[in-house]
């Protein structure tokens, strides 16, 4: 990280102060201005990089830097991808197989004291980990930063010292080995209260908590029923030969365009199985029997199949450092 970062930015940090999804009305809107935000990110920062998790939000934030990164000429930054141990089965082939495809670096954020301990151990998701076996960084976040005193912790994901150390601290870490002073991020405004006031690009400045960089926030200004629109209709259409060119939604598991199959389409099958949201194996339910952009979007909520849904859990996870 250079000495001099923030000062060689020339970003504003206010825009998207005040807004909602309401002020990009249309679906045009919305891609313009994640488009402004993405080419802003990739003039302005030196070494940026993308979180990605496989999921619906990430991926179309992903695509939108890759056309950007291709249309002007930009270097193609690296995904991160958080590996906290209890993805669904298939989400790391998805991930693997989609970086060959579209062609970028993929980096895998571990922390692997947590992930060694637990297969010397053979635990099992809900296990007790021995906090006193862990190495002196994961003890520092343990005790002096989240300020828990107890000798064990479950291994879970959803909890929050679990989160705090297989996401937050395995993402800043990476961050710090990989240098970086920006890095985009799928979070949107009506997601959840905790990042209602998240601005396009957000600072995240304080040494003591994590390597100082920004988060460059490209889709704050979609709700869920758009990003599945820009999917349908933006995406799959220009990434997957074959696929209409004026469209398609899917209305059931199976139903896709003669000759395209599901791992064509850059869209976890998950989410044509009724799932919403895609936070881990173990604490993830479907919402319902229907493809997730065909469940009520107005009227449900998105994390309902989540264990995690706590809104202060999500505001001290964010404050620490979480998406």
């Amino acid at each position: 990280m250079s000495a001099d970062f923030p000062d060689y930015l020339d970003v504003d940090y206010a825009d998207g102060e005040g807004e909602t999804p309401e002020d990009y009305p249309t679906l045009e809107d919305k891609i313009e201005k994640a488009v402004a935000v993405v080419r802003t990110g990739l003039e302005e920062y030196e070494n940026p990089a993308i979180m990605w998790t496989g999921g619906k939000d990430s991926t179309l934030t992903l695509y939108f830097v890759k056309e950007v990164a291709e249309e002007y000429g930009y270097e193609m930054p690296p995904a991160i991808f958080i590996d906290h141990y209890q993805h669904f089965e298939d989400l790391l082939d998805f991930a693997e197989h989609w970086a060959d495809e579209w062609d970028f670096e993929l980096i895998y954020a571990r922390n692997e004291d947590v992930g060694d301990y637990v297969e010397a151990n053979d635990l099992d998701p809900g296990d007790d980990i021995d906090i006193s076996a862990l190495s002196e960084h994961n003890r520092h976040h343990v005790r002096d930063i989240l300020d828990y005193q107890e000798d064990t912790f479950p291994f879970l994901l959803d909890t929050y010292v679990g989160n705090h150390l297989l996401k937050t601290v395995a993402l800043n870490d990476a961050l710090e080995e990989y240098d970086v002073d920006g890095i985009f991020s799928g979070i949107r405004w009506d997601e959840q209260e905790a990042r209602a006031d998240e601005t396009f690009f957000s600072p995240r400045h304080d040494p003591d908590i994590y390597p100082p960089h920004d988060r460059i926030q490209p889709i704050l200004q979609f709700d869920e029923s758009a990003v599945w629109d820009a999917f349908w209709h933006y995406v799959v259409p220009e990434s997957v030969e074959g696929y209409p060119e004026e469209g398609y939604v899917p209305q059931a598991y199976d139903d896709l365009p003669e000759g395209i199959t599901h791992e064509d389409i850059p869209v976890s099958p998950k989410y044509f199985k009724g799932f919403r949201s895609l936070g881990s194996e173990v604490s993830t339910d479907k919402a319902d029997d229907e493809p997730a952009w065909l469940q009520d979007l107005d009227n449900t909520t998105e994390r309902a199949g989540r264990a995690q849904d706590k809104e202060d859990l999500m505001e001290r996870l964010r404050d620490l450092g979480y998406m």
